[in-house]
């Protein structure tokens, strides 16, 4: 299972998923994690006591643990973004598509979860790569406009 990290909703958490609103700041929108389940929400955050923790994916960052009833239950969280739907895989799929170089494996921070810019994340991360991934990174989203 995976999120999509660079698709911010106009849709704020208080609105979509007030649960959730203590946990994030008011202005904080929805992203669009995948396109499984659409109406799932899945929580990242990153956590004082990863031990808290439903299960870790970076460091100290991980998905909440099950339904939040409280948000004083989940401890102490330094960021929280609230994602509508994930991105997910049959058995061996993933592999497949990394065996056939589908995709690029590119080491994570935690500042890409939670950037204040997540639509500039792809090219912010194949520019601090270097060499043809940074030239790759001044690419069009469209190639057609290329």
């Amino acid at each position: 299972m995976g999120v999509v990290l660079n698709r911010p909703t106009e849709l704020r958490v208080a609105d979509t998923v007030p649960p959730l609103a203590a946990l994030v700041d008011d202005d904080d929108v929805v992203h669009v994690g995948g396109p499984v389940q659409p109406r799932a929400v899945v929580v990242l955050a990153d956590f004082e006591d990863p031990a808290s923790a439903g299960s870790i994916v970076l460091e100290s960052v991980g998905f909440l643990p099950g339904e939040v009833e409280d948000a004083d239950d989940v401890g102490e969280l330094r960021a929280v973004r609230v994602f509508a739907g994930y991105a997910g895989w049959a058995a061996g799929q993933l592999e497949g598509e990394l065996e056939e170089g589908s995709w690029l494996v590119l080491p994570a921070r935690t500042e890409d979860v939670f950037g204040s810019d997540p639509e500039r994340l792809w090219s912010a991360v194949l520019r601090r790569q270097g060499g043809a991934l940074a030239v790759l990174s001044l690419l069009p989203d469209d190639p057609r406009v290329n």
